[in-house]
């Protein structure tokens, strides 16, 4: 929730620092989903991150985790093109944080085994859920 809330600021410093959290808990689409998609369509049906009106959480999760995922792909795919590049770039932001989220997880494998994997893995699914669950409170209906 803290990453939430830095990729919301203007220094770059702040926006990265926001990545880097969400990167270390493997939910690094939503730094690109969140303010590219979910600002410009706030509680509209194309906003993954808004639930609907009657949704319970439990439809609403497994919704927001694959549409925000989705929807970042989209949108970095979309902003390369106009730049003139091909949606698979070093240039593509998510390839970047899903590395970082990639060394996270190597990180925890090589210091503790596969019980690091484990835990590196439950923590993240812990800590992104958190923040959808607030993401449906904040927009519910």
């Amino acid at each position: 929730n803290t990453g939430h809330e830095l990729i919301h600021k203007d220094p770059q410093l702040e926006q990265n620092a926001g990545g880097l959290l969400l990167a270390a808990v493997c939910y690094a689409g939503f730094k690109v989903e969140h303010v590219r998609g979910h600002h410009v369509h706030v509680s509209t049906p194309e906003d993954a991150s808004s639930s609907r009106y009657d949704q319970s959480l439990y439809s609403f999760l497994p919704h927001a985790y694959k549409h925000n995922f989705l929807n970042a792909w989209r949108l970095e795919a979309e902003r390369l093109k106009r730049k003139g590049l091909p949606a698979l770039h070093w240039r593509n932001e998510l390839i970047w944080w899903y590395a970082i989220s990639a060394l996270f997880l190597l990180g925890f494998s090589l210091a503790f085994g596969w019980l690091g994997e484990i835990f590196f893995l439950g923590q993240s699914v812990m800590a992104f859920t958190l923040l959808e669950i607030v993401n449906y409170i904040e927009h519910y209906g």
